[in-house]
């Protein structure tokens, strides 16, 4: 089981905001996620991130790895 740190996309048309999630690498984007790790709101100025560090650090020894998208993200909280 190959888990992924992702972002799931909640919101209507042109509003979105986004869950920071660990999931299996092969389920689809808004399908059944292990466990939510953030939150990710990119129509504020400036952006919202609110992130569960410990969790994530946990995540991550446990093999989670990041897509490009929430990389980013932890770079710019300098999780990573």
């Amino acid at each position: 089981m190959a888990l992924r740190i992702r972002l799931a996309r909640f919101g209507t048309k042109h509003k979105p905001h986004y869950k920071i999630v660990v999931a299996e690498q092969k389920k689809g984007r808004n399908s059944k996620f292990v466990e939510q790790v953030g939150i990710y709101n990119p129509t504020f100025v400036p952006p919202l991130i609110k992130l569960e560090r410990k969790r994530i650090d946990y995540w991550i020894k446990m093999g989670a790895k990041p897509t490009e998208a929430v990389e980013a993200v932890l770079k710019k909280e300098n999780i990573i």
